[in-house]
């Protein structure tokens, strides 16, 4: 078996010690074991992630003197490197996890998200978006069929289940 680490920065600004930290640790474990170090960009930030800002990364990663085996600039057996090039492996478990009733169809719109976490603050709760954002199955169907923009979202309930 080999040792694979990988580090994963998202390309939403300027390169952070805590991405350098996390970096140098698993290049280190990897190396020590006879393993691979792997640079996979988190870009799923689309809105956000930039490709000045993925080029920041690699180039202080470099001035670093960290070298890793695989990643979007020097490819590799188990690409593509940036997580956006990987949605259509993913999205079939993601329709696993909503017929599993794990997930579920979201339409709102980041307007009406920006209003739930804006209640939620005020009413001194986190403003991680909980409760009933889940609609009809009818409704769904209807919203698909439509061609409405969407995303699935994983059902996370308000208290831990018993132990």
């Amino acid at each position: 078996m080999t040792v694979r680490t990988r580090i994963a920065p998202s390309p939403t600004g300027d390169p952070h010690v805590g991405t350098a930290y996390v970096a140098l640790f698993n290049l280190c474990f990897a190396r020590q074991h006879g393993g691979q170090f792997i640079l996979r960009i988190e870009d799923t930030d689309q809105a956000r992630s930039t490709a000045e800002s993925e080029q920041d990364i690699l180039s202080a990663l470099r001035w670093l003197g960290l070298n890793w085996d695989e990643g979007p600039d020097v490819g590799g057996p188990h690409g593509p490197y940036r997580q956006s090039e990987r949605k259509h492996s993913y999205a079939q478990y993601a329709e696993d996890l909503v017929t599993a009733g794990h997930a579920f169809y979201c339409f709102r719109t980041p307007e009406e998200l920006d209003t739930i976490r804006e209640e939620r603050k005020a009413q001194g709760l986190n403003p991680g978006i909980k409760g009933n954002l889940e609609i009809s199955q009818e409704e769904v169907k209807r919203r698909l069929d439509a061609g409405e923009s969407y995303v699935i979202r994983m059902k996370v309930p308000d208290e831990a289940p018993a132990k």
